[in-house]
């Protein structure tokens, strides 16, 4: 039997026509065109997906990564919500929190200010520029002339996967 998953997928690559398909696009059928899902869910399920490794990506675009035209959709299918019971959108948030955490430590040790302000620093950078906290953490860096080289790829992952 198809898990739930498996059926979502196929169900929007059937859909299409098409064997690849842009992040874009199935985020847009699963969020807005099929209104299955809020646009943060069909961001998580697409990006649970490819940790689970149901769909593949292959530059700028995703394809299945298991036998999906075979894959029975039932009439009247829609998702339930047992798609998003995941440990994994918790450890992603241990990992963003840790990143974060990180940055956080470094600019205490180097600046001379204490953890608080620090933090209100990063929050209010974050609500002016409309970005992240890892993104707001980095432009502090910056201004205290530290190398956050490091952290590029763990910001740039947490964002574009979370």
């Amino acid at each position: 039997m198809d898990s739930e998953k498996e059926i979502i997928i196929s169900f929007l690559f059937k859909r299409s026509g098409k064997e690849h398909l842009k992040f874009s696009e199935l985020y847009l059928a699963l969020s807005m065109e099929l209104n299955w899902f809020t646009p943060d869910d069909a961001k998580s399920f697409i990006t649970l997906a490819l940790e689970e490794n149901l769909i593949e990506k292959k530059g700028d675009l995703l394809k299945p990564n298991f036998d999906y035209e075979n894959t029975t959709i039932p009439i009247g299918f829609s998702p339930s919500k047992r798609v998003f019971e995941i440990k994994k959108a918790e450890k992603k948030e241990e990992i963003k929190e840790t990143i974060l955490e990180e940055m956080i430590k470094i600019l205490i040790e180097k600046s001379n200010l204490d953890k608080s302000k620090i933090t209100k620093k990063i929050d209010d950078l974050a609500k002016e520029k409309n970005i992240t906290e890892e993104v707001a953490a980095l432009l502090i860096g910056k201004e205290y002339i530290l190398n956050f080289e490091n952290f590029f790829e763990k910001v740039e992952e947490s964002i574009f996967k979370g």
